[in-house]
């Protein structure tokens, strides 16, 4: 007799709520510890959450395939020149880097609806899952709806605020910011989504709409997508984002 099968786990009375939510929860008991399966699944979690802070864009990759898109894709670097400093320092994640305003500045592009800026924020992980798929869909979608969009920028140890900057100094009326999310120990692969109107260096978080949980255990791409649109619909009539800026619509727009 193997030792599962000497010492089984009795069955836990909250099991059934297991099915609606990825917590930890009714992860049974051993004596007074909880069972090695589980102590060992909660290491392993907690190895990839710490795994896609430290992930890294594969930059190249991925301007060379989202060159499909029929746009210049432009990387772009923060004030924070490595991961240390980026995660100790995050005032510096808002910034560009002095060689990528002047990148930008030189591009004397004219005003455009939207600029999207891609960034690893704290899971480059996220992005590198998520991203392009998100894209493939809402490129699509934003040009059905005759929206002008901006070059796409990757930006390499970029925080949400760096959008604003970015947006400006490509005259976007509107800046959206795709993002890796903080990893929580059942969403290493999470990425964020927010959209700021009028971007200009300085906003705070109450001009932003946000939309999180972006991955295929969470919010769906065409979920996603589609609370994008109505949120772009919205903000171009009330000329606003941020908190005055509400999701009225229950479904998805098509």
């Amino acid at each position: 007799m193997n030792e599962i099968q000497k010492y089984p786990i009795p069955p836990d009375e909250w099991e059934s709520l297991k099915t609606f939510t990825d917590a930890r929860i009714a992860l049974g008991k051993t004596g007074v510890s909880i069972p090695l399966r589980e102590s060992l699944a909660f290491k392993l979690a907690h190895a990839h959450a710490k795994d896609a802070v430290y992930s890294s864009l594969d930059t190249q990759a991925l301007a060379t395939r989202w060159q499909k898109y029929g746009m210049p894709v432009y990387t772009l670097k923060t004030q924070a020149l490595n991961r240390d400093q980026y995660l100790q320092r995050p005032d510096l994640g808002r910034k560009l880097h002095e060689d990528s305003v002047q990148l930008l500045e030189g591009l004397h592009t004219n005003p455009v609806d939207v600029a999207v800026v891609i960034a690893d924020g704290l899971s480059a992980t996220a992005i590198m899952e998520n991203a392009e798929p998100f894209l493939d869909r809402f490129w699509t979608k934003a040009e059905e709806r005759g929206y002008s969009l901006a070059p796409l920028c990757l930006v390499e140890q970029g925080r949400v605020a760096i959008g604003d900057e970015i947006g400006s100094l490509l005259r976007a009326r509107l800046v959206v910011v795709l993002i890796g999310e903080r990893p929580g120990l059942s969403s290493f692969n999470s990425m964020g989504l927010y959209l700021t109107f009028d971007p200009e260096p300085g906003l705070t978080d109450e001009r932003r709409n946000c939309i999180s949980n972006i991955r295929p255990q969470g919010l769906s791409i065409e979920l996603a997508v589609d609370k994008l649109l109505y949120l772009l619909q919205e903000a171009f009539r009330l000329q606003l984002t941020g908190v005055l800026l509400k999701e009225k619509e229950p479904k998805g727009i098509n």
